[in-house]
């Protein structure tokens, strides 16, 4: 079994190298074009920078994929993969997705038409059998039937995908998030000895990591920095969403039962997630439309407690594995309904510091003018 981490670790390696040989292409293209997301009130960079990176995480994960697969043949003489009918879907939905993120980066498309396409591909992966069917005792619910499960899926990976979107307003938050539910839910299909699946996360998790070196670590001014656009959030939330309700379903013929299946699936998506129910409720609290773009997001809040774009994202990221630990640390000695409980208590917590934070900064600001 060992063994089987070096194709892994091949698929991961080829596409960080992909990354770092695409993702430049990709950054003077956009300069030639003039394709930059340029600053505004509400975002926070000041300078334009190229905005297709995401553009690059496909084709890197693909081929990292499919070299680590032919590697792997040509070595044991065997495929470890087969085709079912919920992994077609998921590449005709996963191209719907991508191809709708490249479109709107480049000329630009309504929410709505965005959000109609998402809805279409999350229903094509209940329509071939892959769905949530239990909530694992949640609120004392266990199995659910197909016409609440289908449903409820496609409100979950819709959700999730705009979640990552959403989150994506600093350098590297989407993308450092991602990479952590990426390791989370790598963990957890290596663990029910699914290595297809594996593989291909370990390819998404490379390309992720060249991105994030030129998005993070790059410079507007030396012409080196890139955004991942939507063509890159969009991709990773349908991605997430559809490795949490693999792994959630109980009873897939390729995993075992597990227990903890809906709880690493939500754990992992925590603070994406929250932050996202969380915007919402202010929103209708003050009677503002819902889809209206503000600064009352998790980062936006952290940098007017001071935080630079860098600190801040890492105290999120700590956030975020906190919240791994901690219930992963009390499952399942505790009920699952009680762990979403201490989740929703902590993350109050957490704002409520930050809130007084900034309550405090704006004080003394205030007396000193």
């Amino acid at each position: 079994m060992d063994s089987l981490w070096i194709y892994v670790i091949l698929s991961f390696v080829i596409s960080v190298a992909g990354g770092c040989v695409i993702i430049p292409r990709i950054m003077n293209y956009c300069m030639k074009h003039g394709l930059y997301d340029m600053p505004n009130a509400r975002k926070v960079h000041r300078n334009a920078v190229p905005r297709l990176g995401g553009i690059a995480f496909i084709p890197s994960m693909s081929l990292a994929f499919l070299v680590s697969l032919l590697v792997f043949h040509q070595v044991s003489g065997d495929l470890p993969m087969t085709i079912s009918l919920w992994t077609l879907s998921f590449l005709v939905s996963l191209s719907m997705i991508y191809c709708v993120g490249i479109v709107d980066d480049i000329i630009g498309l309504g929410a709505k038409t965005k959000f109609i396409v998402q809805i279409v591909a999350a229903s094509l992966l209940p329509a071939c059998g892959l769905y949530i069917n239990s909530l694992y005792g949640f609120c004392g619910v266990y199995e659910i039937p197909f016409w609440v499960g289908a449903p409820l899926t496609v409100f979950v990976i819709v959700f999730i995908d705009n979640a990552m979107n959403l989150i994506d307003g600093i350098d590297g938050l989407s993308a450092g998030l991602a990479f952590m539910s990426l390791a989370g839910f790598l963990v957890c299909f290596s663990r029910a000895e699914v290595w297809t699946y594996c593989v291909f996360i370990a390819g998404l998790m490379g390309v992720i990591t060249s991105y994030l070196y030129f998005n993070v670590l790059g410079s507007a001014e030396k012409g080196n920095k890139v955004f991942m656009g939507d063509s890159g959030s969009l991709t990773l939330g349908f991605i997430l969403g559809f490795l949490a309700v693999k792994y959630s379903m109980d009873g897939v013929g390729v995993l075992p039962r597990h227990s903890d299946g809906l709880l690493l699936a939500y754990t992992l998506l925590i603070v994406p997630c929250f932050d996202v129910v969380r915007v919402v409720l202010s929103r209708l609290r003050s009677r503002q439309p819902l889809f209206t773009a503000d600064k009352r997001h998790i980062h936006h809040k952290l940098l007017r407690c001071g935080l630079t774009q860098h600190q801040a994202l890492a105290v999120i990221l700590v956030l975020q594995l906190v919240f791994v630990i901690m219930n992963t640390t009390m499952f399942p000695a505790v009920h699952l309904t009680y762990v979403v409980v201490a989740d929703v208590a902590l993350y109050t917590v957490f704002h409520l510091v930050v809130n007084a934070v900034i309550y405090k900064k704006s004080k003394l600001s205030a007396a000193q003018q």
